[in-house]
């Protein structure tokens, strides 16, 4: 049973939390800097879905590995997805970050470029109906959208299905960077293909620990389900900017190690 009283009487931390957190000084820890790093639409979003595939583990472990990709990506994201060569592949080799190897990056190129020669582009395949109240959708179509050319079964595993359950916490931390229309010029609101309403928080450790202990969640597994769960109780809090939240949630578990 959800006790509305309590989840608002949360509201004025919470916000305080975000006002807190949401601020440009939080690109100088978190890997939303790569992206910070190009002005062109197509770049900010490629270089940021490549960042954001990466987003586990240490911090400062993703962001010096995303760098290493933007490097092999001659620091011209967009432009190396439409024109790159074969030898220029063969350059991409070795580990890149923890199990996201040269051969997931390779396909990872290829993919982008056919869905940017083929389909529109990142935004066009990351299109929300308005009647979907969240990505569960979204996510799905474009999992089938990115794998449909020839790849290798275990590259699956780097974009998490929410059909099965996983919290697609790194998805949705991109398209909170891509989506959400942020005052304060931390996440890009590049996009219109997706409502921020529709957004939802990546859950992780440190936001799903917060959460329990502000009794927003009550279930143990980040996962789906609880994705859910949570959204439902923060859209109380705001429904129109419900993941705004997420700095909040994070802030505290990072920065913070709170519990209550």
């Amino acid at each position: 049973m959800i006790n509305v009283e309590k989840i608002l009487k949360l509201k004025p931390f919470l916000d305080e939390k975000v006002e807190q957190y949401n601020t440009l000084n939080f690109i100088e820890t978190d890997p939303i800097q790569i992206p910070h790093q190009f002005s062109k639409k197509e770049d900010i979003e490629i270089s940021g879905f490549l960042t954001a595939i990466i987003a586990w583990g240490n911090r400062k472990s993703i962001i010096k590995n995303a760098e290493k990709i933007m490097h092999f990506l001659d620091h011209a994201p967009h432009d190396f997805i439409l024109n790159h060569t074969f030898q220029d592949l063969k350059k991409i080799e070795g580990s890149i970050h923890r199990t996201f190897n040269s051969h997931d990056l390779v396909f990872f190129i290829k993919s982008l470029q056919n869905i940017y020669k083929n389909h529109g582009g990142l935004e066009k395949v990351f299109s929300a109906e308005k009647e979907e109240e969240d990505t569960f959708l979204v996510i799905e179509r474009f999992r089938e959208r990115f794998f449909e050319i020839e790849h290798l079964q275990r590259t699956q595993k780097h974009i998490s299905s929410p059909a099965k359950n996983s919290s697609a916490k790194r998805i949705n931390m991109f398209l909170r960077w891509m989506v959400r229309n942020d005052p304060n010029k931390v996440d890009f609101g590049l996009w219109n293909s997706i409502s921020p309403s529709q957004l939802v928080c990546p859950l992780d450790v440190h936001s799903g620990n917060v959460a329990r202990s502000l009794n927003l969640l009550s279930r143990t597994q980040n996962d789906w389900k609880s994705v859910s769960h949570l959204m439902k109780n923060l859209k109380m809090l705001d429904a129109d900017d419900p993941v705004k939240y997420d700095f909040a949630l994070f802030g505290l578990g990072v920065f913070e190690k709170f519990s209550s």
